[in-house]
């Protein structure tokens, strides 16, 4: 008894698999379609750049040219790689990421600057005693991770409304060693803080953009980050108020609050933060020289609520 024979594919190389990826991005519109295809497949062979070019001529099994193969599907679609693999890197340091967190933008190390740059001092005047700080909004615990990886002597409080992301940020910690440092709260701003808390430093990236404006962002931007760290209300403000004026009653005296904001938002931020008493404040901008961070001191802190 005879039966048709099937004919598969012969198993692709690494470079052809690689080519394939490429020429797939290329048509979807990537603007960065090798080094996505190196990421992606790189990823699921287990191969870094070098790998990849020494391993050019081995061939790959079918099984894992078809899960590459979707990987890059998921990029045709605008998925960002960072979101595909679940890692980024931020400020030198790889962080796990969830659809909870977003993905760290590079953009955002200028506020892990200002923050190291004012402890930095700050202990120093402490003469070597350890200083406190806050993230509001940790996400991913990005922020709070990096500046605390770079001030050996300080410890920190991290808050955000996502149980989901606040078990990321805490696996974040644990494998940077820095569990010990960091305590991850849940709830908005300051609300799970004890009242008796005070920090020399206190930082957010809270959500910026207008509700409106929200459908007008970039596919891996609306589609694949998380509403809820993204709407900033009906003009991008509304988490500012609530942190500036928390920040007022939990700053030590001659603490700094550093802020990112929005394209446009910086004069907004400033005027609320001279209405909250707050002194020095200064508005640092990114590398694209768009208006990014603000940083202000307390001199005198208001009373507890």
């Amino acid at each position: 008894m005879t039966g048709k024979k099937t004919h598969q594919k012969p198993r692709p190389t690494v470079g052809e698999l690689l080519a394939e990826a490429r020429a797939r991005l290329r048509v979807s519109g990537s603007q960065s379609a090798g080094l996505d295809a190196r990421l992606l497949v790189g990823h699921v062979l287990g191969l870094d750049g070098t790998g990849l070019v020494s391993g050019e001529h081995d061939p790959v099994s079918r099984a894992e040219a078809d899960r590459a193969r979707a990987l890059v599907t998921r990029r045709t679609t605008g998925e960002p790689v960072a979101r595909i693999l679940g890692v980024a890197w931020f400020y030198g340091l790889e962080f796990e990421l969830g659809p909870e967190t977003l993905v760290p933008r590079p953009e955002t190390e200028l506020l892990v600057d200002i923050g190291i740059a004012h402890l930095g001092g700050r202990l120093a005047h402490l003469g070597g005693r350890s200083a406190r700080f806050a993230d509001l909004g940790t996400g991913s615990g990005a922020i709070a991770i990096a500046i605390a990886a770079s001030c050996s002597n300080a410890t920190a409080l991290a808050s955000d409304t996502s149980p989901k992301a606040l078990v990321i940020a805490a696996r974040n910690a644990a494998v940077h060693k820095l569990d010990a440092r960091i305590k991850f709260l849940p709830g908005s701003w300051f609300a799970p803080f004890a009242g008796h808390e005070r920090f020399d430093l206190i930082v957010s990236n809270p959500p910026y953009i207008a509700t409106g404006e929200i459908e007008t962002l970039d596919v891996a931007v609306r589609q694949f980050d998380p509403l809820e760290a993204l709407d900033g209300g009906p003009n991008g403000l509304a988490a500012y108020g609530p942190i500036i004026s928390g920040s007022a009653r939990r700053l030590v005296p001659d603490g700094v609050l550093a802020l990112e904001v929005g394209v446009g938002q910086a004069g907004s931020v400033a005027q609320l933060l001279e209405k909250a008493h707050f002194s020095k404040i200064e508005i640092h901008p990114d590398l694209a020289g768009h208006p990014r961070v603000l940083s202000a001191r307390l001199t005198a802190p208001l009373a507890p609520r």
